[in-house]
C-alpha cells in the first residue's frame, strides 16, 4: 500500500530521523512547519501517519486539533520530543519522564518519543541506535493501523453495497432510496436545478404470480429492470421501492421532461412480450405498468416524503383509472395541484 507521512517540523528536522524514513520509496513524505498549512493539508489528503515536532510552534496545537477530529482518529500521530526544557526534566526521575509522556498522550498524541539527536555528543551510540529503534517501531505501529484501517474502509464499502441492493433485481433498494434522496434533493436546491421522480408498478402481478408461480414473477421483474435500466439516461437512477414497486430519481430533469420519460418506459414495457427461460413452463408474457410522475417544489420537506408522496398519488389514480398509463402531478395554480392524465 501507499503510505502517505506528514512531518510537521522545520525544514532540518527530518534529517535526524532514521535514514529508513528520509529515503524511503514506500513513503511518500512531505514536510509542512506551518501549523495553518498542516491542517489545511490535512483536511484536503488525510496522511496514514504524522511526524510532530514537540519544539515547533502550532505543534501541541496540532496534536489536541488532531484529537478532535472523529472521522481523522484513524491518523497514528507521533510526538518527537526535542524541547529543551523537557529534556532537562526528564532527568529529574523516571516519575517526571512519566508524567510527561502521560501529559504528551493526554494532549492527543499516539506515541511520544524522547528524540536524541546525533549532533549532540553526550548521547552514546547505543543510546541513539535504541532511539532509531523505537522510531522504527512506532513507524511500525502506525502502518499496522493505517492498513487495518483501509482493511476496515474496504469491508464497509463491500456491505455498504450488499446492504444497499436488491439481490433480485441488482437494483438500488428502498434503503439506498431513503438515503440518496434527500441528498439529491439538497443537490438540486443548492444549484438550483429541477428534480422529478416516478413511481411505477407492475400491473396484475398478483394474478400473475397466482396463474404461473413465484419463479415466473421473480423472472419477470429481473426482465422489466434490465428494460428500465437500457432505457434509463445516465443520469436516472433506479430503485426497487417494494414488492413490484419501483422508484426512479430523474436528476435535473422538469416535470414536462419526467412525463416523457415516464411514457417512454411505458411503451418499451407494454409493446415487447416477456420472453422467459426455456425451462420455465411459459415461454412469453404481456406486461404493463403504470406510473406516477412528480417533481420537485419549493415547499417540499428536505427527506422527499411530500414528493414520494405526490407521485404516490398519481400511481394509485393511473392503477384506479385503467392501469397501463401515466399520471403526472403538475401544479398549474397557486392554489393546488392538478392530475394529468396521460394514456400511453
Amino acid at each position: 500500500m501507499n503510505i502517505s507521512i506528514l512531518i510537521f517540523g522545520k525544514n532540518n528536522f527530518i534529517a535526524t530521523l532514521p535514514d529508513q524514513i528520509r529515503y524511503a520509496t514506500a513513503f511518500s513524505v512531505e514536510v509542512i512547519d506551518n501549523l495553518e498549512r498542516a491542517v489545511s493539508r490535512i483536511k484536503t489528503t488525510p496522511p496514514d501517519i504524522i511526524l510532530v515536532q514537540a519544539s515547533l510552534d502550532g505543534s501541541m496545537e496540532l496534536c489536541g486539533w488532531l484529537k478532535d477530529q472523529t472521522k481523522l482518529s484513524w491518523i497514528y500521530c507521533i510526538l518527537f520530543e526535542d524541547r529543551s526544557q523537557q529534556l532537562t526534566d526528564r532527568n529529574k526521575g523516571w516519575h517526571r519522564e512519566l508524567e510527561m509522556s502521560a501529559a504528551a498522550l493526554k494532549q492527543g498524541a499516539d506515541a511520544y518519543i524522547w528524540h536524541l539527536i546525533e549532533e549532540k555528543t553526550d548521547y552514546s551510540l547505543a543510546e541513539l541506535t535504541a532511539n532509531h529503534g523505537l522510531i522504527l517501531a512506532q513507524l511500525t505501529v502506525g502502518l499496522r493501523k493505517a492498513q487495518k484501517y483501509r482493511d476496515l474502509i474496504r469491508t464497509n464499502d463491500m456491505l455498504s453495497a450488499i446492504a444497499l441492493a436488491d439481490s433480485l433485481t441488482e437494483l438500488n433498494n428502498r434503503r439506498a432510496l431513503e438515503w440518496d434522496l434527500p441528498r439529491q434533493i439538497q443537490r438540486a436546491r443548492t444549484q438550483k436545478t429541477s428534480l422529478s421522480l416516478i413511481i411505477l408498478d407492475v400491473d396484475h402481478f398478483k394474478k400473475v404470480n397466482d396463474t404461473h408461480g413465484h419463479l415466473v414473477g421473480d423472472r419477470i421483474l429481473q426482465v422489466l429492470c434490465q428494460r428500465l435500466r437500457h432505457n434509463l439516461r445516465c443520469q436516472d437512477t433506479a430503485f426497487r421501492y417494494g414488492g413490484e414497486e419501483f422508484v426512479i430519481l430523474l436528476a435535473n430533469t422538469s416535470d414536462e421532461e419526467a412525463l416523457l420519460v415516464a411514457r417512454r418506459l411505458n411503451r418499451v414495457v407494454s409493446d415487447e412480450p416477456f420472453a422467459l427461460n426455456n425451462k420455465l413452463t411459459i415461454n412469453t408474457i404481456n406486461i404493463t405498468i403504470s406510473l406516477g410522475t412528480a417533481s420537485l417544489q419549493a415547499e417540499d420537506d428536505e427527506k422527499g416524503e411530500s414528493l414520494l408522496y405526490r407521485a404516490d398519488q398519481c400511481l394509485l389514480q393511473a392503477k384506479t383509472s385503467g392501469r397501463n398509463r401515466v399520471i403526472n402531478s403538475n401544479y398549474l395554480s397557486h392554489h393546488g395541484s392538478h392530475l394529468k392524465a396521460v394514456s400511453s
